[in-house]
């Protein structure tokens, strides 16, 4: 029995070898950062400057939903606060963040 323990434990050697399966390790995970980035990282970076874009570029007359799902018409902008028209003569008051989705402008 106890010949077989030895025979199953690592020989000398391999125990030196142990700092160069660390170094083997990098390449792999240099692989799954650089998926990780452009799978996850970067369209979510351009999906978040595609919408500050959209938030920037609101005037009076465009027609929004809201994150809620309210469809309106922009009557007017302050710096963070929008004032949304949403039927004849029921207007709201919404951050500028709220908006979620520009259509096309009621203004010819």
């Amino acid at each position: 029995m106890l010949d077989l323990a030895f025979a199953m434990a690592p020989s000398p050697d391999a125990a030196g070898q142990g700092g160069g399966s660390l170094l083997s390790l990098l390449p792999p995970m240099i692989m799954m950062f650089l998926i990780f980035y452009f799978v996850l990282i970067r369209p979510q970076q351009k999906k978040q400057k595609e919408s500050r874009k959209m938030l920037d570029d609101l005037k009076e007359g465009d027609n929004v939903i809201t994150l809620s799902g309210i469809h309106g018409t922009i009557k007017k902008l302050k710096d963070d606060i929008v004032v949304l028209q949403i039927d004849n003569n029921v207007r709201i008051k919404i951050n500028r963040t709220s908006i979620g989705v520009t259509r096309e402008s009621s203004k010819g």
